[in-house]
């Protein structure tokens, strides 16, 4: 094997990810999309929002049962888990209304809940590793932390992190690495893609040098790149959340980059966010990582 093709967040559109595979030079083989000498990696969130969600398992899964690609688990797949787990006192470990049923409501219209298919797929989304750790590069959905992942054990899902609770460190390390970690916004706010009005924002944990509202926190962006709300010069205090590690690069999805009219491009030599909005009308996007130490645009390929 000579590397590996990590591919971004794929929400259910097989048809687009079909298209990515045959540009990276992989063809169905005996059931499965393979490479003669590479490998795929799924940043996760293979579920909700788009059309074909059977489809998209099914190709991922094949490939994953062949030993053509590898996938870690994403927070959409966490939720669906959630969404199908009681708690002890027979609640929902994940709630069944509101922003919750709205992201979901594609994959269990597809899948048909409480059927023996959600029950296997369920399943399945239970044994992914949370993150991966390749040697000279590492693959999660959300952030890289060290400190979180040594409290979530071997990185595999258990009952105890499914049905924590929030408050509890469980519940806050799975956030943080299936999610990115979050600084409350105070007095401002702004509308996310889902139309959910946001009072928080997720931190640039990769820059650990950005220390103010308006430098370290991502707010979602026009097609221009200007930000739907200016965030002032106020400071945060860095040691209160995850710091990078950044000894060998790092590949994650999750964090919406704008795929309209602007061309994928890494966030520094040291990681990429390959969620290129997809599901919005973007690009499904790869990192085609050959050993190199420092990531470069050269090696990024996508469809839209």
């Amino acid at each position: 094997m000579t590397g590996y093709d990590v591919i971004g967040d794929i929400h259910g559109y097989a048809e687009p990810l079909v298209r990515l595979l045959e540009e990276l030079g992989y063809r169905e083989t005996g059931g499965a999309y393979r490479h003669p000498a590479r490998q795929a990696v799924f940043v996760g969130d293979l579920i909700d929002r788009g059309p074909e969600q059977v489809r998209t398992l099914e190709l991922v899964r094949a490939m994953v049962a062949g030993g053509s690609a590898k996938v870690v688990l994403g927070n959409h797949e966490f939720n669906a888990v959630a969404w199908a787990t009681e708690r002890p006192d027979g609640c929902p470990a994940g709630g069944h209304c509101g922003k919750n049923e709205k992201q979901h409501r594609k994959f269990l219209e597809a899948i048909g809940e409480a059927t023996p298919a959600h029950r296997e797929w369920i399943a399945w989304f239970r044994s992914l590793p949370m993150w991966l750790d390749l040697g000279g590069l590492r693959a999660v959905h959300a952030c890289w932390d060290p400190v979180s992942m040594a409290r979530l054990g071997d990185g595999r899902l258990t009952d105890e992190i499914v049905t924590a609770r929030k408050g509890d460190p469980l519940y806050e390390a799975a956030e943080i690495v299936l999610k990115g970690p979050e600084v409350p916004l105070g007095d401002h706010c702004y509308v996310d893609k889902d139309d959910n009005p946001r009072n928080d924002a997720r931190l640039k944990w990769w820059e650990p040098e950005a220390r103010t509202f308006a430098s370290a926190l991502e707010i979602p962006e026009d097609e221009d790149g200007t930000p739907v709300v200016e965030l002032p010069d106020t400071p945060i205090d860095r040691t209160a959340h995850p710091t990078a590690d950044l000894e060998v690069p790092v590949l994650y999805g999750h964090y919406w980059r704008p795929g309209g009219r602007r061309a994928p491009a890494i966030d520094s030599g040291r990681t990429a966010c390959l969620d290129w909005s997809i599901a919005k009308g973007g690009k499904l996007a790869a990192y085609r990582w050959s050993g190199e130490p420092e990531l470069t645009d050269a090696n990024l390929v996508w469809v839209d």
